[in-house]
């Protein structure tokens, strides 16, 4: 949602589909969001005091935390997506006025290239590139969510296999797709409008992609800290 109205407002070409959207949420969050079910018990629960009755189950923290996420993975998004642009010469006024190429401005190979750059097929690269780098961000936060506020060094992801499991299958899925042609099912990835990545693109996805890892970390810190003034201010109350 994030990345689509970022999107929107910047006035760029839309950095996903609607078929790319319903492969998230069919195929890329179901497997892990099931297999998180499954995370071990946090290490210090029994030392943990009973939440208050009334404290809500979405508390401000975490809504926040929600939020700062979302945002990372909606700038990673288009911001993969406009960087593939910006390689190509094209600046960021151009391509907030992309749907005017050819009348306003005209990029260095002509008229024609307009074509090229934002409609069809020349449109499809820059679109896998925001494609994969959000199931990469996907994959990597479901990794990461093995404990709400321990970091993932202290509870990794080995201490759920199945997470591991439901990681493993939706990225060779999506894998799969990606790379359609080259196994002999084009089709297929021209129904999802994908192409297959390069060395130099993977690069780009995880430069894109893994600093969710980071934002996770600083947050499950801030969280940790929260927690403890909670727990003094208790404690000074009774």
């Amino acid at each position: 949602i994030c990345a689509i109205l970022l999107a929107t407002v910047g006035g760029f070409p839309e950095p996903l589909t609607a078929m790319h959207l319903l492969w998230i949420n069919l195929v890329t969050d179901g497997p892990p969001a099931t297999a998180l079910g499954f995370n071990p018990s946090s290490p210090d629960l029994m030392t943990q005091k009973p939440r208050p009755s009334n404290e809500p189950i979405m508390t401000p923290w975490l809504f926040i935390r929600y939020c700062v996420t979302g945002l990372y993975v909606g700038l990673a998004t288009v911001g993969v997506f406009v960087g593939h642009y910006m390689s190509q010469g094209i600046s960021l006024r151009e391509l907030s006025n992309w749907s005017q190429c050819g009348s306003k401005w005209t990029p260095g190979g002509g008229e024609a290239l307009c074509e090229n750059l934002f409609q069809g097929f020349g449109r499809r690269l820059p679109q896998t590139l925001s494609l994969t780098t959000l199931v990469c961000m996907e994959m990597l936060k479901a990794l990461s969510a093995v404990s709400m506020d321990n970091s993932i060094i202290q509870v990794g992801p080995q201490d759920n296999l199945w997470l591991i499991l439901g990681v493993a299958v939706p990225f060779l899925l999506h894998l799969s797709v990606v790379y359609s042609a080259k196994l002999g099912f084009p089709a297929l990835g021209e129904a999802f409008g994908v192409v297959p990545l390069t060395a130099d693109d993977w690069v780009t996805v995880f430069k894109w992609a893994a600093p969710v890892l980071l934002v996770e970390e600083v947050l499950k810190c801030i969280g940790r800290c929260l927690n403890s003034m909670e727990k003094s201010k208790r404690n000074i109350i009774k």
